[in-house]
């Protein structure tokens, strides 16, 4: 799989298809809103003979902080590898290196702890607001 990180080769319908119809944490999310956040963060695209098969979202400063984010492989291509060459890719990618990261999954616990990611060792210490209703069509 060939890994970009060019915003001009992301098959944006197909990522909003999958964020929106296949997806437990985005389902039903507006193309402008994947659009936005598209625009404003860095992303990866996995290609297998030249169609998009994988994505990844990072939210960063690319100094301390980044936040993995909409990390899927496409139903057909599961299986083969390609999520953690995507991850690996991610985590090894040189804006990237000295920042501090964080994720949220229900269902990727072992994927991602076999890079290191784990539980937060001090919950209490961290607080979230969630916007209700943005994700409407």
């Amino acid at each position: 799989m060939r890994i970009s990180t060019d915003r001009g080769e992301l098959d944006v319908a197909m990522i909003h298809r999958y964020l929106s119809e296949q997806s437990y944490w985005k389902r039903g999310v507006a193309l402008e809103t994947v659009r936005k956040g598209i625009d404003n963060a860095l992303c990866f695209g996995g290609y297998v003979d030249g169609q998009q098969v994988a994505f990844a979202r990072v939210i960063t400063d690319c100094t301390d902080f980044a936040y993995l984010r909409d990390v899927f492989v496409l139903p057909a291509c599961q299986g083969r590898g390609y999520g953690k060459q995507l991850v690996a890719a991610v985590l090894n990618d040189e804006r990237l290196r000295d920042v501090a990261w964080m994720l949220g999954t229900d269902d990727a616990h072992g994927l991602y702890a076999g890079f290191g990611f784990a539980p937060l060792a001090a919950p209490h210490k961290y607080m979230r607001r969630e916007v209700r209703g943005k994700l409407s069509k």
